[in-house]
């Protein structure tokens, strides 16, 4: 039994063993477009002068401004711009392409296509319930449209369930076990991009604010850990990354539930960020127009008796003015400096098990477009069930949109119904209707 675990010990030692699945591994990764050390040429014959670490410094400086201007424009442009659909299929293709490098299938017949034709599947399942959820009131003017509604789900399990057949019928019998595999991995990379971009265009719906502060924290812890760590760090953090240190941890931290408050309390005062984007039946559109709910206004809150001392001394008043959002604004910053980072981890970890710098080469200094929103999905995921179990309450726009999907004698029930319980509570009166 002794030799047998020794056996099985040596059979399962480190990675730094060089074993064929190592040396394949190797070969694969070199397959893999890896885009950190990749420049234009015009910045890199500017930027040869420097050492290899400032350079990587200036060129990652320069590309995360491009990209903050990028995400500004995005916002100016409106609600719907961010809903674009661009980033989600980018971060699809990082994913699924290591996945046909891993197990080389190239050859095999559809399997490509079927990888995409389950995100374009599962894209039309997460998107047709945000419209039944928020453009129920103009879809149901259209016939054709109102069908789609009434049967989107049954419709979206149709199209799932022709993807998997066409699945089964491409098995070829020698590389069972590699389509299997490569089944699961685009189901995994479905759940980790389309299920969290779905749930990133539910929190825009809620209120730009409830989308740009999340990112904007992930983006500002993201830059002053890498800054902090630059400059200051020596203690390694973890060893999935071990550029990581402690220094950068802490510093961007406390950096990034600064910036969080500030940028809360600016953005507190726009209705434009802070109001539900509904569509309007009147004005037949979307609107950003509303009276902004107590959250978004300034409340009075009393400190503890045992501040009240010291405050007396200093002349100050035994109360705090602010708006209650800044409170939420704090959890999330607390998240996305704490938690938020373990999705960077998470990457670093998968990139390291295959032995890959990044997941692709779109921006020089960073990588690919996954490597910059391993945390934006996990922070995402956050702020929705955040605002759904804390925030969330019945939406007036809503439920219309629901009762618009009744048929005329159903809304009529609802409304009598509904009549009847407001005279029995007294809150409607006959004479004055």
């Amino acid at each position: 039994q002794e030799q047998l675990t020794t056996k099985f010990e040596e059979d399962f030692d480190s990675e730094d063993d060089k074993s064929p699945e190592e040396k394949y591994i190797e070969d694969m990764s070199k397959a893999i477009p890896q885009g950190t050390d990749k420049t234009p040429e015009v910045l890199d014959s500017a930027l040869k002068g420097l050492s290899a670490r400032w350079r990587n410094w200036v060129i990652r400086g320069i590309f995360t401004w491009v990209m903050i201007g990028l995400f500004c424009l995005l916002i100016y442009a409106g609600p719907l711009a961010l809903m674009t659909l661009l980033v989600q299929v980018k971060c699809f293709e990082e994913i699924i392409n290591i996945g046909y490098a891993v197990y080389r299938i190239h050859g095999l017949p559809w399997f490509r296509s079927l990888s995409w034709y389950f995100l374009i599947t599962s894209n039309y399942f997460f998107y047709g319930e945000s419209l039944v959820d928020y453009f129920g009131v103009v879809i149901n003017q259209t016939d054709v449209l109102r069908v789609l509604i009434t049967y989107h789900r049954f419709i979206s399990f149709c199209l799932y369930i022709v993807g998997f057949v066409w699945f089964v019928l491409s098995l070829v019998k020698k590389y069972y076990m590699k389509q299997f595999s490569l089944f699961a991995w685009t189901h995994v990379a479905l759940l980790i991009v389309v299920t969290q971009s779905y749930l990133i265009i539910q929190n825009i719906f809620e209120g730009l604010i409830w989308f740009i502060v999340p990112v904007s924290m992930i983006v500002c812890n993201d830059v002053m850990a890498y800054v902090f760590g630059f400059f200051f760090g020596r203690t390694p953090l973890i060893q999935l990354s071990p550029k990581k240190t402690w220094e950068g941890f802490i510093g961007g931290g406390i950096s990034t539930v600064i910036f969080g408050l500030m940028m809360s309390y600016v953005m507190c005062q726009y209705r434009y960020f802070v109001c539900p984007i509904e569509y309007s039946e009147s004005l037949g559109r979307m609107t950003m127009d509303c009276e902004p709910s107590a959250l978004f206004r300034p409340q009075e809150y009393t400190l503890p008796e045992s501040l009240s001392g010291p405050l007396h001394l200093l002349g100050l008043k035994n109360s705090l003015t602010m708006y209650p959002f800044l409170l939420h604004s704090l959890s999330m910053s607390v998240f996305s400096s704490v938690i938020g980072p373990f999705g960077g981890f998470f990457a670093s970890g998968f990139k390291r098990a295959f032995k890959i710098k990044d997941f692709g080469d779109v921006i020089p200094g960073h990588g690919g477009i996954m490597d910059r929103f391993d945390c934006q999905y996990l922070m995402a995921t956050f702020v929705n069930v955040y605002i759904s179990s804390f925030i969330h309450t019945a939406s007036p726009q809503k439920l219309l949109q629901q009762v618009y999907n009744l048929k005329p004698e159903q809304q009529l029930q609802l409304f009598y119904t509904l009549k009847d319980t407001l005279e029995n509570r007294g809150i409607l009166n006959l004479h004055t209707l």
